[in-house]
């Protein structure tokens, strides 16, 4: 995080604000101002006519820009403060790393709640607001599997599959993230109040929209990109041609994001745009399995992995003890003894057997004839 409530902002931090709450600048222009004056200081240093220099800035927001008032982004940084509200800004390391890799990342990414190092292990969620119960069942069955293999599910916080999916993986006991269009000071659709208050606290609330922003129609696929960044794949629910869910689709293949379809009956309108995804090439899934084994071996996004560039082999593995990590690495795919296990893993023969047991419990390892172990 970027600042204190004891130092105040960091100056950086507050000049972002300050270019970010100006009329006119949205990813896209932020991108071209940044890439025309290095940082947002520059950006607000800039004369008009140099403004004036950027493709799309004309001589009403560069006098935007020039009039902005370093007053109301501490308004703003002051607000947060209150409101326990976390600021992240891109290019600082505790921004999310798969988020910072986008084409147009948020310069400040607003925060309610908790966002941690293995929220880079997240698959995201999204279809339709007029979803039937085979759409809701599907979505909550989906996300629960997913949070109990260790994912973060990530989601908008919409009526219908969005909401189902936050609500499975809150019931699975996991971590979901929910991005908003609206400001944090503003919950939408007002009746998931209590779903956003349980998403808070076991995951986070997400926006790159001011405290104070309302919903506006321009916002909702805006958001969708950071859905799509902050995943590593997206799986697609009940989506007809028209739905939003499709934006998001489209935004995680533009990212080389994995993109996962739930088929549906071919007569109905809610299962078009799924179609159409898997006719286009995206994964059909019939369940967690499916997204698991298309996602593949992946590295622990964790910085202070006991190894580094230790491999995870399959998600739930991020939710071991140090102890059983440890002694999870020193077993192969292919078959070992159990006394090679504990040679290895330099630790009492009780403890590893115990440790084993526990990965077994867990479907990480299985026990052969023999005395052997495997990796499953």
């Amino acid at each position: 995080m970027t600042e204190s409530a004891d130092t105040g902002p960091d100056p950086a931090l507050l000049a972002a604000l300050q270019l970010m709450l100006v009329n006119g600048i949205g990813p896209r222009m932020w991108q071209s101002l940044l890439e025309a004056f290095e940082t947002p200081a520059g950006v607000l240093t800039a004369t008009s006519d140099q403004l004036q220099q950027v493709n799309g800035v004309g001589p009403k927001l560069a006098a935007a820009i020039r009039r902005s008032d370093p007053a109301t982004a501490l308004d703003e940084w002051h607000a947060c403060q209150r409101d326990g509200v976390k600021l992240f800004l891109r290019g600082n390391d505790d921004y999310p790393g798969g988020l910072s890799r986008i084409p147009d990342p948020p310069p400040v990414l607003y925060c309610r709640g908790d966002l941690r190092p293995a929220d880079e292990l997240a698959v995201a969620i999204v279809g339709s607001r007029h979803c039937t119960a085979y759409g809701r069942q599907t979505a909550e069955k989906l996300a629960g599997a997913l949070a109990r293999a260790g994912i973060t599910v990530v989601s908008g916080l919409a009526r219908g599959i969005d909401a189902c999916a936050h609500q499975g993986a809150l019931n699975a006991g996991g971590r979901t993230l929910a991005v908003f269009a609206t400001g944090l000071q503003t919950i939408y659709p007002p009746e998931h109040r209590d779903l956003a208050a349980g998403v808070a606290a076991n995951g986070a609330l997400l926006t790159e929209s001011p405290l104070g922003q309302q919903p506006l129609p321009g916002l909702f696929p805006q958001r969708n990109r950071i859905i799509a960044g902050l995943s590593l794949g997206v799986i697609v629910i009940e989506a007809g041609r028209a739905s939003g869910a499709l934006h998001t689709a489209r935004h995680a293949m533009e990212q080389n994001r994995e993109v996962f379809a739930v088929p549906g009956r071919i007569d109905s309108e809610h299962s078009l745009g799924c179609l159409d995804l898997i006719r286009d090439g995206a994964t059909l899934i019939r369940g967690v399995e499916d997204v698991l084994s298309a996602l593949g071996p992946l590295t622990n996004p964790i910085p202070k992995a006991a190894v580094p560039e230790e491999k995870i082999h399959h998600p739930a593995e991020l939710l071991l003890s140090d102890q059983e990590r440890a002694i999870l690495q020193h077993v192969s795919s292919e078959a070992l003894s159990v006394d090679e296990v504990v040679r290895a893993a330099g630790m009492e023969t009780s403890r590893v057997l115990t440790t084993l047991t526990v990965l077994e419990m867990r479907q990480l390892v299985r026990r052969l004839p023999g005395g052997f172990v495997a990796r499953r």
